[in-house]
């Protein structure tokens, strides 16, 4: 019947709209801002840096190998690394960002850069009330307002985040029974090394063989 689906939308937001007058889960408006729903785990809107421990500067993830930089599609990222490695919270020697920008005037929230970072560095953030006055200066982030820490991003993707604490331990599960090992190995050969020599036992000198008979 032509126009079938039509009248079919017309019913389902007539019956919308009488029932909210009677049911609450048919009402679509929340007097916003003095009521708030929450965002959806799934939600996102502009990245921000993951970092471990304490320290936002010292525990950041990023290593500054701007791969996100060079991916990022509106190029709205810029990265400049540190010239000599630092530790980070795990008194690990890396390389740090020296400058991590983004602007998000210009980000179009793709994501990209969260899935090309290898170091689960980057995230996608919920926040959404990024109002300014500056329209340029106030959305131009740097790397001291983009770090968050990682119970943040448990706190808003709770799944997500669940599985890249699991991934990591284990990574570093390995790389600290990898270290161990090699730590053994360097002292074995070390005592090995250390060990003086077995005394040298003087040599046995050979019997005398018999002369052989001459005939007569």
């Amino acid at each position: 019947m032509l126009g079938e689906g039509i009248l079919k939308g017309l019913a389902e937001t007539a019956r919308n709209f009488i029932g909210s007058y009677y049911d609450a889960e048919r009402l679509t408006t929340v007097q916003y801002p003095e009521e708030r729903l929450a965002p959806k785990e799934a939600a996102r809107n502009f990245p921000f840096l993951v970092f471990d421990g304490e320290d936002p500067m010292k525990g950041l993830r990023c290593v500054a190998c701007q791969i996100c930089e060079k991916e990022c599609p509106p190029k709205c990222i810029f990265i400049s690394k540190d010239t000599s490695k630092k530790p980070d919270y795990m008194g690990k020697l890396q390389f740090q960002p020296r400058v991590f920008d983004i602007d998000v005037s210009v980000c179009m929230s793709c994501q990209i850069c969260v899935e090309v970072c290898p170091f689960d560095a980057i995230k996608m953030d919920t926040e959404f009330e990024l109002s300014q006055v500056d329209r340029f200066g106030g959305l131009l982030l740097n790397k001291h307002q983009l770090a968050k820490s990682n119970a943040y991003y448990s706190r808003i993707h709770p799944t997500e985040a669940g599985e890249v604490d699991v991934r990591l331990a284990a990574e570093k599960a390995k790389a600290d029974a990898k270290a161990k090992a090699d730590a053994e190995a360097k002292a074995k050969a070390a005592a090995a090394a250390a060990k003086p020599p077995d005394p040298v036992k003087p040599a046995t000198p050979p019997a005398a063989k018999p002369e052989p008979a001459v005939a007569r």
